[in-house]
């Protein structure tokens, strides 16, 4: 009988190799595929956003900005992770790291953890050694510090809601993280600081003046955001306009202004100085009028009322505005809120000389628009603002550059109160930083809208939900599993 021959091996030692071998090959192409395809990527970066609720697309003025500096950027959210806005503010502050890598962002939860808290104190002390500061998002550049409350973060509307009895409510709207985040980096990586001078004397407003009426310290806080400092000056005597004066404001003149004043500010304009001129109704024969008939602006004696556009009907003593001229100071705004204003516009000449200033009208009332005291007038459309633009002056040493004049028909409408209406705040910070000529800063970045989604059901239709997710998603895995059972016991 014949031996049965031995079994050969499955796998030979040699075929062993060989698969290993193949196995070690396939990998390293595999690798080398996804290593080129990420090089190549880098310069063709698209992001997809499979939930639009958590994208928030960045204004093109943003990325723009964000993409211009090469410093390190140490952004800190001290805040409580609960907080039902925290995962807006990390969503677009990823967004911001996206557009520029340099910036650091970390968080530092002051609820569960005290003692990095503490640390952050001691370094934010300014900001945050009051015993309310919570909810802060703090950026630091080279030693410059900048900070942005979470209370600010959310624009609310007010209305009326009725649940078992009629209560006013705040409904959050809309979203300015990303206004106030860029207006921060802005203040930590300028290292250079404006001055903007306000007139005191015979004038309406001071930037240290808090009462709501015509206290003009919030528009002085609006200012200090830009970078800009604010400080108030008389210019009598041997003072002058400083030499380190950005622009000055003339908030409100209700007096005549003396004659040594007026001839400083003249002189200051013809070096290529920047004037922001703010009259209201109680402002008349201030002696700034015929200064501003030299540089094209006619000012009008006449208390404008627009019936159609007024949230103060019968008395009209506020008029919206959503007319405005083709000027890049107004071309973001949609609407502003002045209260009784007077004309000015740009004084009509014969032949306008070639080295003339350029002046443009900004903003107009509604077309039936009058003026009380003046009928004749009629009802037409009003200019009430306007921006002067002019180049170097022949023979005139202007070091300061261009000169830049901004005249308005009110002044109340950037006090304490009625900045924070309408639109009148964003006018402010169009209006420095077109004085200052910032034109990086005057596309506008708007708010991001909050939306709500509400499921209404009826009772039926609850009860029917109910029993889906509690019965029904259970039971088809049970019954699922069920069937399995069976099948494998047969």
């Amino acid at each position: 009988m014949s031996e049965t021959p031995p079994t050969p091996a499955s796998f030979s030692p040699y075929r062993r190799w060989g698969i290993g071998l193949n196995v070690v090959f396939v990998v390293l192409i595999v690798l080398s595929v996804v290593v080129m395809v990420n090089y190549v990527s880098q310069d063709y970066f698209v992001r997809y956003h499979v939930s639009g609720r958590g994208r928030i697309p960045l204004a093109p003025l943003t990325v723009k900005f964000l993409q211009s500096f090469t410093n390190r950027i140490e952004i800190t959210l001290y805040y409580d992770k609960s907080d039902p806005y925290y995962s807006m503010i990390t969503d677009i502050l990823g967004e911001y790291k996206l557009a520029n890598p340099r910036l650091h962002i970390q968080t530092v939860d002051y609820i569960r953890d005290p003692g990095a808290a503490l640390q952050l104190k001691e370094k934010f002390g300014y900001y945050l050694n009051s015993p309310t500061a919570k909810d802060m998002i703090l950026f630091e550049c080279e030693g410059r510090q900048a900070a942005v409350t979470g209370g600010a973060l959310i624009n609310y509307v007010s209305q009326w809601a009725k649940e078992k009895q009629l209560k006013l409510i705040r409904k959050p709207v809309a979203f300015a993280g990303e206004q106030l985040f860029t207006t921060a980096l802005l203040q930590v990586t300028s290292s250079k600081r404006y001055k903007a001078y306000f007139l005191e004397g015979d004038v309406a407003h001071s930037i240290s003046d808090n009462s709501e009426n015509l206290g003009y310290s919030r528009f002085a806080g609006v200012l200090k955001q830009y970078s800009i400092d604010s400080e108030q000056i008389r210019l009598l005597g041997t003072n002058d306009v400083p030499e380190d004066c950005s622009f000055l404001v003339i908030p409100g003149p209700n007096k005549p202004i003396p004659e040594i004043i007026l001839d400083k500010i003249e002189r200051y304009l013809n070096q290529g100085g920047r004037l922001f001129v703010l009259f209201n109704f109680e402002s008349k024969d201030t002696g700034l009028e015929p200064l501003l008939a030299k540089w094209g602006v006619r000012v009008g004696t006449n208390i404008l009322k627009d019936p159609d556009n007024t949230t103060t009907a019968p008395d009209a003593t506020d008029m919206m505005i959503f007319s405005f001229g083709n000027h890049q100071l107004v071309n973001s705004l949609r609407a502003l809120q002045l209260i009784l204003p007077r004309s000015v516009s740009r004084l009509r000449t014969g032949e306008t000389p070639a080295d003339a200033p350029k002046v443009e009208e900004l903003a107009f009332s509604g077309p039936k628009a009058f003026a009380p005291d003046n009928k004749p007038l009629g009802r037409h459309s009003f200019p009430l603002m306007v921006a002067v633009e002019k180049g170097a002056i022949k023979g005139v040493n202007t070091d300061r550059g261009t000169t830049r004049i901004l005249v308005t028909g009110d002044s109340i409408f950037l006090a304490n109160r009625q900045i924070q209406s309408a639109e009148n705040q964003d006018f402010a910070t169009y209006a420095a930083n077109w004085l200052l000529d910032r034109p990086q800063l005057l596309d506008g970045i708007p708010p991001h809208p909050i939306l709500e989604y509400r499921l209404v059901m009826t009772k039926a239709q609850l009860q029917g939900a109910e029993w889906v997710l509690l019965a029904g998603m259970p039971g088809s895995v049970l019954a699922f599993g069920f069937l399995v059972w069976l099948r494998r016991r047969h």
